[in-house]
């Protein structure tokens, strides 16, 4: 979730440019693509899309409501654009809050004009038009014809499935967005291709759980099938990266799938939540440990080198001293590559929510510091040991790093198959000889040898 949000409201009279849309995204990155597909959509009206609200005609707010402290910042954020928006400016609400709390929004936000639902696509086209936006309706486009716009950069999300199934008792994804919905492979392989082309050289498959795709269509292995049907639709593309992986459905055959495409990354991210099994009960979660750690043991069989990212929730409603300490030392026991940790937050209508034992707040964050701090030991004693090992890095960006008075030297910034963008480490490259780099335009990949490691990041030189 996006924090310390600024936005830019006008303060004074702006000239508002006809036809022309801002959405401000909030929340995961899920929500990232939704935004992607609803500008698309407005495209295909004749809209076009502002980076600068105080010119838009229409404002977009694509809500987060996970948990309630996003919630808030959704209305906060509806707030502020309703505060200084213009009478010829329109402002929607839009996304996963929508879904849950219309009448909340209303009530709470009066200058909010509509509300869309995630994924109501066909509710845009009225609904402007009786706000006086006058659309080209005759060029519309379905979400499952969407077209990726450009995109910036090496790396995007592919979206491959909505809803979920799993009824985790401190969810409310399925309230917000029903049931697992596999998305149509023949629609996943045109955008790969489309990103391909565009240039991007990595492709991060979200969903709410990507393990579970195609089995609404009665496909057991619909994950590994899809990604064998995306690395030959798109040999360009250097990683296809796993995300949101349900424990329980990481199959043999996936696993091996994983290990034999040189194109999927020997990377996945597994939210294991907890590990003590008082705790998952309460959380409607797998509780048997033994299952998980078979997963852990196989995907590190087939990939010696896999990276494995996990979250959990500390402070979870019961949860006990020695609970939490089962599940310091189920942490030191798997050595995961990488780790989030989440302070329970409750959420309105979730059966979570009205468990007893609820945790306060200081016992919350004196167990989320204990985590993170064995997590940090766990994780540099990993990065360490990756000195004088070389990896392929995707170049991300540039920039210089001070040595001292007089002493900065450029650098390149990256992230190597080890890191997931925006939620793991980078890579900070220097040059191998002298303090120049290779001449000519930055690559988009560059071969480094690590010589240097901390907690979440790497130091290394070109080889």
């Amino acid at each position: 979730m996006k924090r310390n949000l600024r936005l830019n409201v006008p303060i004074q009279r702006t000239n508002i440019e006809s036809k022309s849309f801002y959405i401000l995204t909030l929340g995961c990155d899920k929500n990232t693509v939704d935004s992607e597909a609803m500008g698309q959509l407005l495209n295909g009206y004749g809209m076009r899309e502002t980076l600068k609200p105080e010119k838009a005609q229409l404002l977009i707010v694509n809500t987060c409501g996970f948990i309630d402290s996003a919630t808030k910042q959704s209305l906060d954020s509806l707030r502020q654009l309703a505060a200084g928006k213009q009478a010829e400016q329109k402002l929607l609400a839009a996304g996963c809050l929508v879904n849950r709390a219309a009448e909340l929004i209303k009530a709470e936000v009066p200058g909010v004009d509509g509300v869309v639902g995630a994924l109501k696509w066909d509710e845009f086209a009225p609904m402007l038009s009786n706000l006086g936006i006058e659309l080209d309706t005759g060029n519309t486009l379905s979400y499952g014809l969407l077209r990726r716009k450009k995109k910036q950069g090496t790396s995007a999300y592919l979206k491959i499935s909505d809803g979920c199934d799993a009824g985790c008792a401190f969810c409310i994804i399925p309230q917000m967005k029903g049931k697992h919905l596999s998305r149509p492979s023949d629609t996943l392989l045109r955008e790969v291709r489309e990103l391909a082309t565009a240039g991007v050289k990595e492709v991060v498959l979200v969903g709410q759980d990507t393990t579970f795709y195609g089995r609404d269509l009665d496909e057991k292995e619909g994950t590994a099938a899809l990604l064998e049907q995306l690395c030959e639709a798109a040999p360009e593309i250097m990683w296809f990266r796993l995300m949101y992986a349900y424990p329980r459905f990481v199959s043999q055959k996936l696993v091996e799938t994983m290990a034999r495409l040189p194109q999927v990354a020997h990377y996945i991210d597994m939210p294991l939540q907890h590990a003590h099994k008082a705790t998952l009960r309460r959380m409607r979660r797998p509780s048997d440990q033994s299952e998980t750690i078979g997963t852990i043991a196989r995907l590190r069989e087939a990939m010696p080198d896999i990276a494995i990212r996990t979250t959990f929730i500390v402070g979870y409603p019961g949860e006990t001293e020695e609970e939490f300490e089962y599940l310091l030392n189920f942490l030191e026991e798997m050595k995961f590559d990488n780790v989030g940790a989440f302070k329970y937050s409750p959420q309105a209508n979730s059966p979570a929510a009205l468990l007893p034992d609820q945790i306060a707040e200081e016992v919350k964050q004196e167990r989320y510091e204990r985590l993170m701090t064995l997590q940090q030991k766990v994780s540099l004693h990993k990065n360490k040991s990756l000195i004088g090992s070389e990896l392929d890095v995707i170049v991300e960006g540039s920039g210089t790093v001070d040595y001292g008075a007089r002493n900065s030297r450029p650098i390149w910034v990256g992230r190597s198959y080890r890191s997931a963008p925006e939620v793991d480490g980078m890579v900070f490259i220097e040059p191998s000889r002298g303090r120049l780099f290779p001449e000519g335009v930055r690559p988009v990949i560059a071969r480094i040898r690590i010589t240097d490691a901390t907690e979440y990041d790497l130091w290394g030189k070109l080889v």
